[in-house]
């Protein structure tokens, strides 16, 4: 028996969520805002998959509520909350450097579906 993570690409719909969380998969769920603006990101054993529709668009969730009510429906309890942000300051001059995604994950906060 292969396992599930094996065959998800780099998007995922929400039926094929249904599916593979059915199926054993246990991602660690990432909700993303950017301005009040979320995506949602399945960290895997293989990778990431983005939640898209049934035509391959990034599926996008006017705030966190919307999410909940999505993600809800499905097994999975809570995600992390993480935000898209500018790493530096070019204004004044302060350097950065970007965020690493296991960065965002460790500094994200915790969120409930349920």
């Amino acid at each position: 028996m292969s396992n599930i993570s094996d065959t998800l690409g780099r998007q995922i719909t929400f039926k094929e969520l249904v599916y593979a969380l059915s199926h054993g998969f246990s991602p660690i769920v990432e909700v993303e805002s950017m301005d009040g603006i979320c995506t949602v990101r399945f960290h895997h054993a293989n990778g990431v998959s983005e939640l898209c529709d049934e035509h391959g668009e990034t599926r996008t969730f006017l705030g966190t509520g919307e999410v909940r009510e999505v993600l809800g429906e499905t097994r999975l309890t809570h995600g992390v909350l993480t935000w898209a942000d500018q790493c530096g300051d070019e204004m004044i001059g302060v350097p950065g450097h970007p965020m690493t995604p296991d960065e965002m994950l460790a500094s994200g906060t915790r969120i409930s579906f349920r």
